[in-house]
């Protein structure tokens, strides 16, 4: 169903119907302030967490304080904005989702949620992450499962999973998200919205907890120009910056690509019906826009990437188990399984195992980065499977099962991670049963621009705008 977007009336909630740039013109434009949109978003988490469970904490006080203003000057000044719990926001507890964290009340602002206060939006609280966004699910023990709008019985994914559901729910436009694995790209295509993971480097995400700088920040967004808006204001522009900025990308581009095509896993298997279905519909819709598809096999073959990835994954669950031996906790009453089982995976592998994870993740970024020597951007599924059902994938399943569930499913992302390159979801496709199924570009490193040029003109070609899940604030 069509809803409204004119954004006329004040203190109705109307202009909340509207993206993220759009709320902030009418900010600009004095026809609708600060506040009330702080108000209208307010009263739709009020209206509709109770269902879902994407907001975890809340911090309406000061959201109002700051949005009566002043405010600093931009394009997204006034809009209201959620952080996931994994980001730092001074005067809030980061839990990370885990028990361990629990009363983690921390005194500075991570780097890319400060640039998007010092562009003026408005931080109104938290959203639902797994333990140390470990998991490409949202079910953890300290926070609770985070329902999928689209199915309330289904996951939203990880482990951005609670913006990427708050966002789909129609509480706000658009909410920051972290990828290390593939956390932004699998909550949107989980939910149905657009993520964008950038090129590594290109935003400064402070340091890591992982062995390797694999983690990059950004957001989900109902519409591609909102997650090109935060790439805008969030990216590195100083002599240092690894890249060129790229700005605001405001549209397509007439340029026509090169696109490598392949839907086999690493593992040489397929995915789910509808997903293989729906990616390959994605290559045509490329092919009758005047792109040129060209299949391809998967470049990453066999059992060795995953295997190594696990490695350096599973390097900090061990950091974690021997930081709560060192405050004399057991780990098992503040850590989830999944984290203690990673721990002994890595402390059961031989001294040298990281290094050498280190060394391959090197050749796997040179592969990539050979690999688009020949492409301008590479569509493969983002899942192998539309988003599962609450508790398949939850951080209690015994350990073989869930590690064997996860690599199967979240097959598609991690390369990416390690190559460095930036990666989008864009949600084209949906299942026989109602659930989103996105569909992942990529490019080579610094080419942030050409997906996001990409993504406005697939947007416009099968738009989505107005494909609301159930569960939606109308």
């Amino acid at each position: 169903m069509k809803r409204a977007r004119t954004g006329r009336k004040r203190g109705d909630g109307m202009a909340t119907y509207q993206d993220a740039v759009a709320q902030g013109a009418l900010v600009a434009k004095g026809e609708v302030t600060a506040l009330e949109l702080a108000e209208a978003t307010i009263a739709r988490i009020e209206a509709v967490n109770p269902k879902i469970n994407a907001v975890v904490a809340k911090d309406y006080d000061r959201a109002r304080a700051r949005a009566k203003g002043p405010l600093p000057k931009g394009p997204l000044s006034g809009v209201p904005y959620l952080l996931k719990d994994i980001e730092n926001y001074a005067g809030m507890n980061a839990t990370m989702g885990s028990r361990l964290l629990a009363t983690n009340l921390v005194q500075e602002t991570a780097p890319v949620p400060q640039r998007a206060i010092d562009a003026g939006m408005v931080v109104l609280g938290k959203t639902n992450t797994p333990e140390f966004g470990l998991l490409g699910t949202t079910e953890g023990l300290l926070l609770g499962a985070c329902h999928n709008p689209w199915n309330l019985d289904h996951s939203s994914g990880g482990s951005s999973g609670g913006a990427a559901a708050a966002v789909a729910a129609g509480i706000l436009p658009v909410a920051n998200a972290s990828d290390g694995g593939g956390s932004i790209r699998i909550p949107a295509s989980c939910c149905g919205l657009f993520g964008l993971k950038p090129s590594r480097g290109r935003m400064n995400v402070g340091p890591t907890p992982l062995a390797a700088d694999i983690a990059v920040v950004s957001s989900v967004s109902r519409t591609v120009r909102d997650g090109a808006m935060i790439v805008a204001v969030s990216e590195e522009k100083g002599k240092d910056a690894p890249f060129a900025p790229i700005g605001f990308v405001s549209g397509p581009s007439s340029k026509r690509l090169k696109i490598a095509f392949n839907t086999l896993r690493a593992d040489g298997t397929e995915p789910d019906a509808d997903v293989k279905a729906s990616i390959e519909a994605t290559a045509k819709l490329c092919a009758d826009l005047g792109h040129e598809i060209v299949p391809v096999k998967n470049p990453m073959v066999g059992d060795e990437f995953i295997n190594t990835f696990l490695t350096i994954w599973a390097s900090s669950p061990a950091d974690l188990v021997a930081m709560a031996k060192g405050m004399n906790l057991k780990p098992e009453d503040v850590l989830e399984p999944w984290t203690i089982g990673l721990a002994n995976l890595f402390n059961a592998k031989p001294k040298d195992s990281l290094q050498k994870a280190l060394i391959y993740f090197d050749k796997v970024e040179k592969q990539i980065a050979d690999f688009f020597g020949n492409y301008d951007a590479w569509l493969t599924p983002v899942l192998s499977a539309p988003a599962p059902r609450l508790g398949q994938q939850a951080p209690t399943v015994d350990f073989d099962t869930l590690y064997k569930r996860t690599t199967d499913y979240v097959a598609y992302t991690p390369v990416h991670n390690v190559a460095g390159t930036p990666a989008m979801s864009v949600p084209l496709g949906m299942s026989k049963s109602g659930l989103p199924i996105g569909s992942q570009f990529a490019a080579a490193k610094g080419q942030d621009g050409l997906l996001l040029a990409l993504a406005y003109e697939l947007e416009a070609a099968a738009p989505w705008i107005d494909r609301h899940p159930p569960v939606y604030v109308g």
